[in-house]
């Protein structure tokens, strides 16, 4: 228990968890806007054909969304350097706005600015074709048609890098700039001005030094790598680090795992989904917003690259709360003969639904009760295990949408997978399951109350 108190308080690791919980506004609307566009354009298509009438009615709605995507998927990853960079930056007690916008520097600063060019577009004029060739680029003529190639070097930030293929940069070049910043802020290898001075001239001033070692820290390291390698930060991160971490989270063994020690440390009173939240957040998150880059340009979920998702926890693993306490509440209705189990069940149902089950794991008891351990620790496992097979079977698709929470079982699967009805059916096995897991141990308490009256 001190070991995993120590690191659900640990502060990196708590910011990490922060930054990630603070961007959730614009994932949650960039999912939306995909959720959206899956009913007014992707499903009526696979219905009567492209080019139908209704997403011909409904194209306005599609191009928007498609501009909140833009503006929400697209720059999660810088979006989440500036509040790692905050939260960091707050925990020390120093100005927590420049230590986001230092992070935001410093990513930027080893992001690759050349835009490589390899498009083949319709009749251009002859204007069009020399402010082309300006830019840098090769330009041939195909017929009626104009083909460019080339890398133009003029300023360039593409979604590689600011959405959620650069997440795993951001976490580290954020997280390292950050620590640069509040290190030199708290040896006062600052600026000093008089205290007459406003404090915002005065704290922004007191930032410049940190805020200048920390960013050319990264510019001489992005330089030494493309000397070195001819690759930028980002790219040696993604082949080094983001992949192999990424693929290891995909076995089977590791999700079970994962969701063993969740329940492991909620058994011993700790919130297990806090402790683990720097993995299930700095880990599978990224996998299922890459999951739903690769929805918005292909369509597909047969090339998503990631079978279990951080919105796979909750469509098949916390229904009803952690443990999938729903289907205790359910044994309990049907099988207990304990009136203290059926009050705090009765209680409990209404928030169960929307998956708040504290209710149960503290007033049944669960927490510290070895009576419920077993079922405890076994469920969300063994749920885990059955709808990783249901998807690398590819009878349903991965999680690609982030959907709120609290929404009961059977619906967030439906809409974390695009409106796919076998998902939503898949979390009510699991629901079904964790019901015939739970039973036994119900009815042992029925004998253990018969003992001791």
């Amino acid at each position: 228990m001190p070991v995993a108190a120590k690191i659900g308080s640990q502060r990196h690791l708590v910011a990490v968890r922060d930054g990630f919980i603070s961007i959730m506004p614009v994932t949650m609307v960039g999912s939306i806007a995909v959720l959206l566009n899956v009913f007014l354009r992707d499903l009526p298509n696979s219905w009567w054909g492209p080019g139908n009438a209704f997403v011909q009615a409904t194209t306005p709605l599609i191009s928007v969304n498609g501009n909140v995507y833009f503006g929400s998927i697209v720059i999660l990853g810088i979006a989440f350097t500036f509040a790692l960079g905050y939260h960091i930056a707050k925990s020390y007690d120093v100005n927590p706005v420049a230590g986001g916008v230092i992070a935001f520097a410093a990513v930027v600063t080893c992001m690759n600015q050349s835009a490589v060019f390899d498009y083949t577009l319709g009749g251009v004029d002859a204007g069009a074709l020399d402010t082309l060739k300006d830019l840098g680029l090769n330009v041939a003529l195909n017929g009626e048609n104009v083909v460019l190639s080339g890398v133009s070097n003029w300023g360039y930030l593409g979604q590689a890098y600011t959405g959620s293929g650069g997440l795993f940069t951001c976490l580290i070049v954020g997280l390292l700039s950050s620590m640069i910043y509040v290190k030199l802020m708290l040896k006062k290898i600052t600026i000093k001005l008089p205290d007459t001075v406003p404090p915002a001239v005065s704290n922004a001033f007191a930032a410049i030094i940190p805020g200048c070692i920390a960013i050319y820290t990264f510019g001489i390291v992005t330089q030494i790598c493309i000397a070195t390698t001819g690759l930028y930060p980002n790219d040696l991160i993604v082949e080094w680090i983001q992949k192999p971490l990424l693929g290891l989270s995909q076995n089977i063994f590791s999700v079970m795992i994962m969701m063993f020690l969740i329940q492991l440390f909620w058994f011993f009173g700790l919130h297990g989904s806090n402790v683990m939240a720097p993995i299930t957040e700095g880990v599978f998150t990224p996998a299922l917003l890459e999951n739903l880059r690769v929805w918005n340009e292909t369509g597909s979920t047969e090339k998503m690259p990631y079978i279990f998702t951080r919105g796979s926890i909750d469509a098949y693993c916390q229904m009803g709360g952690s443990g999938i306490t729903l289907g205790l509440l359910i044994a309990i209705f049907v099988f207990s003969k304990r009136e203290d189990s059926r009050a705090v069940a009765k209680l409990s149902a209404p928030m169960g639904i929307f998956n708040i089950n504290e209710p149960v794991t503290f007033g049944m008891p669960i927490v510290l009760n070895p009576l419920y351990m077993i079922p405890w620790l076994l469920v969300p496992p063994i749920c885990a295990m059955v709808a990783y097979g249901f998807t690398a079977a590819g009878i349903i698709p991965p999680c690609f949408v982030q959907v709120p929470w609290v929404m009961p079982v059977g619906v967030y699967a439906f809409l974390a997978t695009g409106g796919n009805f076998m998902a939503a059916l898949v979390a009510l096995l699991n629901l079904f399951i964790s019901f015939l897991i739970w039973t036994p141990f119900v009815l042992l308490a029925n004998r253990e109350q018969e003992k001791n009256s």
